[in-house]
């Protein structure tokens, strides 16, 4: 019998996990690591954060899931990987501290047979003094990264819409940090936030401003993207500029947050200049890092270096030499997401570490990185987790090698970005694009398919956000046809 070990549960250790268990039944062990006792459908977040949605619309336990699916569900965080196993320990394992099921503060070392990276993000507030505590409930900021988080936002945002009926307010949003990831997440909030102060009748009182590292708006870490919209090309800059401006929303681009104060950011520009903008209310995303594992070889010996990068992210089957940018190609990136060392650990969705951001790498005279990180979240996380996870399973039956890949540089994927919630009046942004990271030798000039890079924006995008909310939450608690529905 082989033991499957899922580090993390979220939208792509949740995926890996629901199929490796169907496809490998009964004969083998799936085990799913998870500090969280509840599953978060995160792109509902930023309505929660309006107040539109609770926490318990984009939340449901895990762990009655997994007992019905016949998955060992440990509600515990992944301390750190023994690949070799130990001189006590024949066979590699992890150590893991439990956080709830009356077992918190207890260790525990849980062997397998192959292993899962999908721990996600840490949320590291600290990069950006100011920005917030650990949970993201600073005094000067908020964040809807998490429910809690987008419920506390709600909170303080209601105060603002209050204050609003009286004085003038200002409303900041965006990234937190020169080298953050997530535009997509801050980019909706903002458009919601406009929404909502409209239906709220205080509009006009509340002066909406988003700042972001990006060096144009419409980058959105993917180096920007030419659209085919309504039979016209027309680059995602313009599409993104058109939005703001209808909207009556100030920007603020190429910035590194490098301080908040109450009321005030202050921020460094790709131009070497410091600016300072102050707020009333501000949602910034903090940057992202690798959860904090540790890596020990068979005599205790620390080799955390080579289990993962720099940033905290495991190690996978991409070019890491590939060196400046102009020598970066598509095919820098991962395809079998397999550790090169340890060829029974795997990792998906952000806890992978990208060979190189996709966007170009700028920074200011100063030396400043302002540079966003590539996505790597939603649908192309959720594919990755359900093509490893059936690597995983051919591997268990014999095969010697991953069969199945996800290649951000030969998937494409979709998004929709919600710009307002109402079933009359709501708007989003439905975007496709082919592939996520840019071929330019496949796609000269542009770097993508242009019939398959697509925007359009209105109230059917709305509808079909709303619908895949109660969609993907429906498969992610594996009820009826849950394997019709596609990642």
């Amino acid at each position: 019998m082989a033991r499957v070990v899922i580090m993390g549960g979220g939208v792509s250790g949740h995926t890996a996990a629901t199929f490796a268990k169907k496809w490998l039944g009964s004969k083998h062990e799936v085990v799913v690591v998870t500090p969280n006792s509840l599953w978060n459908w995160i792109p509902s977040n930023i309505w929660v954060g309006v107040g539109q949605m609770s926490k318990e619309d984009v939340t449901f336990a895990l762990e009655p899931v997994y007992k019905k699916a016949g998955i060992d569900y440990r509600q515990a965080k992944a301390i750190s990987i023994h690949p070799e196993g130990s001189e006590t320990q024949g066979k590699p394992f992890i150590t893991i501290e439990y956080t709830g099921q009356n077992k918190t503060g207890k260790s525990e070392e849980l062997t397998y047979d192959y292993l899962i990276n999908a721990t996600g993000p840490k949320l590291n507030f600290a990069a950006t003094p100011g920005l917030g505590d650990a949970n993201g409930l600073g005094e000067h900021t908020v964040s809807v990264c998490t429910a809690d988080h987008a419920s506390h936002a709600s909170h303080e945002l209601k105060k603002i819409f209050e204050k609003a009926k009286t004085s003038k307010q200002k409303v900041l949003v965006g990234t937190g940090h020169g080298m953050c990831t997530c535009q997509g997440a801050a980019f909706e909030y903002i458009f919601n936030i406009e929404h909502e102060a409209k239906k709220a009748g205080v509009r006009d009182n509340i002066d909406i401003t988003w700042i972001s590292n990006e060096s144009f708006l419409g980058d959105f870490g993917m180096g920007g993207m030419h659209l085919n919209v309504g039979g016209y090309t027309a680059s995602s800059k313009i599409f993104a500029e058109s939005l703001y401006s209808e909207r009556n929303l100030n920007w603020i681009i190429g910035a590194h947050v490098n301080k908040v104060e109450a009321g005030k950011a202050h921020y460094e520009k790709l131009d070497g200049t410091m600016g300072v903008q102050e707020f009333d209310f501000a949602m910034l995303i903090p940057p992202f890092a690798g959860v904090g594992l540790k890596a020990y070889d068979k005599t205790g010996a620390d080799i955390t270096e080579t289990l993962f990068a720099p940033n905290g992210f495991l190690k996978v089957d991409a070019n890491y030499a590939a060196g400046a940018y102009e020598n970066w190609k598509a095919s820098d990136w991962p395809r079998t997401l397999q550790n090169p060392t340890y060829h029974n650990i795997f990792a998906v969705g952000i806890a992978f570490a990208p060979p190189h951001p996709i966007s170009k790498p700028m920074s200011s005279p100063n030396g400043t990185a302002i540079t966003p990180t590539p996505p790597r979240t939603g649908m192309p996380s959720a594919m990755m987790g359900k093509a490893v996870a059936h690597s995983i399973v051919d591997m268990i039956n014999g095969a010697s090698q991953p069969t199945h890949t996800a290649c951000m540089a030969e998937m494409g994927a979709a998004c929709v970005a919600s710009a307002g919630k109402g079933l009359f009046s709501g708007t989003a942004a439905a975007m496709t694009v082919y592939p996520v990271v840019p071929d330019f030798e496949k796609y000269p000039g542009v770097g993508r398919d242009i019939k398959m890079t697509t925007g359009e924006i209105g109230l059917a995008g709305h509808w079909i956000k709303h619908f895949l909310h109660f969609a993907f939450i429906w498969k992610a608690q594996l009820k009826p046809g849950w394997t019709l529905i596609p990642e």
